[in-house]
């Protein structure tokens, strides 16, 4: 039986291998442009823009430099953010040009919105002079807006229009989208009224009406609405691309599913590095000093919730001196809490970002999330508790580091949820914040409760 040559053989398929990038890397040392360009040209440029990013600044001017005119501007669409700016600044005007001219209006917006003034003047000095325009009136839009995200190139045929008058528009017009799915139908005064896909115009007859042929399912978007909605209406209604309107309600572009879906894939990174404190922009190209600026507030606020912590554990100074298994035990009740707080947060986060949370299901959901607290502790009170009375000799010790356990662990699951809503309620983004006061809920209460048991049942 032989492999499909479609599916990977194995989780490293589609990575960048070591021998491409030291032969490419030889070639720039060697100042041998065309093995560059021959080992580059059938490289995808999402691989080049990975190439790119993996070797040093250094590495990466040279590399440009000698590539010359065969930079391709999808490249920089691919890009790191924090890296675009950097290969702008190598790039020659005339390379840069003939980069960017190829480019749909909503990747050069998107390249140009994270550019110093400069650097986005020079780029859009590149275009012609209606691409600018177009560039430069969506760059008007609120930043992540509809407006934004859309692409000005749209295929569009007034209502009364029959499937030859469509085809034959098609044929003859000397400039299309490179890629599009959909004939969008407008009224006279050029409001968005349908959706045609490619496929039924193709496969009907000319006399046939467009109107009849439109899409059952049709979404319009207004300009100024947040991109973030953009992509879950996509995600939640199957959309393949979608008209987007201006104040007046007349066409002004187009969004497709490629883009929709690259905003919820940003989405879900931001909101895991937010989780992690890390900042949402973080990436592996980010310089030593940039990864430090960003990671320095959040650890802060994680020492002033283990300051608090700390307090709470200063008020039982006298039997930590007394019972040393206190000390002992003590962090697993606090390391025990935090998990399963970071369980329930994170399953509380991402159902908020994809509006599977809501004021209909939440008590339910606080419920569920109390209830398996309830479990997991008494599971594992009954674990820690054997521990404490083989490792202690203590069936009291055992008795107490199982209650605390319990306690937490329900504490935590509700503190997981609980948390993240009312930072929502708050326009707070729980994935900003709730990381730090979920884990100083799990800190206090565990050492409280395992604590104060210990002072009321031990001494």
């Amino acid at each position: 039986m032989t492999q499909d040559a479609t599916i990977p053989a194995d989780d490293r398929t589609y990575e960048l291998g070591r021998k491409t990038v030291a032969a490419v890397l030889l070639a720039v040392d060697t100042h041998d442009r065309a093995q560059l360009q021959s080992l580059m040209e059938p490289m995808h440029p999402a691989d080049i823009a990975d190439l790119l990013e993996q070797i040093n600044a250094y590495e990466r001017a040279r590399l440009v430099q000698l590539y010359g005119q065969k930079f391709d501007g999808e490249i920089l669409s691919e890009l790191d953010d924090t890296l675009r700016e950097e290969i702008v600044s190598v790039l020659t005007p005339a390379v840069l040009a003939d980069a960017v001219r190829d480019l749909e209006t909503d990747d050069v917006v998107d390249l140009v919105e994270d550019l110093d003034k400069a650097q986005a003047d020079k780029v859009l000095n590149a275009l012609d002079r209606s691409d600018r325009v177009a560039v430069e009136q969506s760059l008007t839009y609120p930043e992540y807006s509809a407006g934004r995200l859309m692409q000005r190139e749209v295929v569009m045929a007034p209502e009364h229009w029959c499937v030859g008058d469509a085809i034959d528009f098609l044929r003859t017009s000397e400039k299309l989208p490179e890629q599009f799915y959909h004939v969008v139908m407008v009224d006279p005064r050029l409001r968005p009224v349908g959706n045609v896909t490619l496929g039924k115009l193709m496969s009907s007859r000319r006399e046939v009406p467009l109107k009849d042929l439109k899409e059952d399912v049709f979404h319009i978007f207004p300009a100024v609405i947040d991109e973030g909605e953009v992509a879950y209406a996509f995600n939640q209604y199957h959309l393949i691309s979608a008209p987007v309107v201006d104040a007046n309600e007349r066409l002004v572009g187009v969004i497709t599913i490629d883009d929709a879906m690259a905003v919820l894939d940003d989405e879900h990174e931001e909101d895991i590095l937010r989780l992690a404190g890390v900042g949402e922009d973080s990436s592996l190209s980010d310089s030593v000093l940039g990864t430090t600026r960003q990671r320095f507030p959040w650890l802060a606020v994680n020492l002033l919730t283990s300051v608090v912590a700390s307090l709470v554990i200063a008020q039982f100074e006298e039997a930590l001196a007394q019972i040393v298994a206190l000390a002992i035990l003590m962090p697993i009740v606090a390391s025990m809490g935090g998990n399963a707080g970071t369980q329930s947060l994170t399953v509380a986060v991402r159902a908020l970002a994809t509006k599977d949370l809501t004021a209909a299901n939440l008590w339910r959901v606080i419920r569920r999330e109390a209830v398996v607290g309830l479990l997991n502790g008494v599971l594992f009170a009954i674990v820690m508790g054997v521990i404490g009375l083989f490792w202690f000799g203590s069936p009291a010790l055992g008795y107490v580091i199982g209650l605390a356990m319990v306690i937490n662990l329900v504490v935590a699951g509700l503190a997981g949820t609980i948390i993240p809503v009312t930072l929502e309620k708050m326009r707070i983004d729980p994935a900003l914040a709730s990381g730090a006061f979920v884990t100083t809920v799990t800190d206090v209460v565990g050492f409280l409760a395992f604590l104060g048991l210990a002072v009321w049942v031990l001494l």
